[in-house]
């Protein structure tokens, strides 16, 4: 097991999916939820599983939550248990709190409250649906803040044998090619004498704006 300590308060599906993948990466994790039946489901697949109640202060120390590196308020449709456990969390010292937003106003709320990261799971899985949907080379996109966006773009057959010095997407669109996943493997900061294949995906880091203008004149 490495290092990090995780504790995901909530295990829906959301919840679940994250606990358990934390777990192949090599983490310890405990879940938390109110339904004994959830808790029950997850019981042979993460490190310590508990059902208990996160809106109580006394249960929280009682777990020891003060001590998890990271705490996840994944809590499904009650918005009032979010906002009550990650204020909890917040107060017990936890080094860092995620919550995830039902909606805007929840996510504003999170927002005040002090918790470090807020994850929009719904909005932002439609958001990134809508995008691939009218741009099919978009395999996938990442906000990094709200100015930058990397995104995954494939290959398309006329590129084949191009270069990066004549796709040139730096001094054309202001964004820029900072590794291209290959069959044979990755290459990571690729020169402009790299050159690409179909089928070979090129990993794009720009504003959103920047990455559309070249996805639009050179991908599709």
């Amino acid at each position: 097991m490495k290092g990090n300590q995780y504790a995901v308060i909530g295990l829906g599906r959301f919840g679940s999916s994250l606990a358990k993948e934390l777990v192949k990466l090599g983490y310890e994790v405990l879940g938390v939820d109110i339904n004994e039946e959830a808790v029950e489901e997850m019981s042979q697949t993460l490190t310590h599983v508990v059902v208990a109640d996160s809106t109580d202060e006394e249960v929280l120390k009682s777990l020891g939550v003060r001590n998890f590196d990271c705490a996840v308020v994944a809590i499904g449709d009650d918005i009032q248990s979010s906002i009550l456990t990650a204020i909890l969390l917040k107060d017990l010292g936890v080094k860092s709190v995620v919550a995830k937003a039902l909606s805007d106003l929840h996510g504003k709320v999170l927002e005040k409250i002090g918790v470090d990261r807020i994850i929009f799971p719904e909005r932002d899985m439609g958001i990134r649906v809508a995008h691939q949907l009218v741009s099919p080379n978009l395999l996938d996109y990442i906000d990094l803040s709200e100015k930058y966006t990397i995104a995954e773009l494939a290959v398309p057959k006329r590129l084949t044998g191009c270069s990066l010095k004549e796709i040139d997407p730096r001094a054309k669109y202001g964004c820029s090619v900072v590794a291209i996943n290959k069959k044979k493997g990755v290459i990571i900061a690729p020169t402009a004498v790299d050159t690409v294949e179909e089928r070979d995906v090129m990993v794009v880091i720009g504003t959103r704006e920047q990455i559309d203008q070249f996805e639009h004149a050179v991908i599709r």
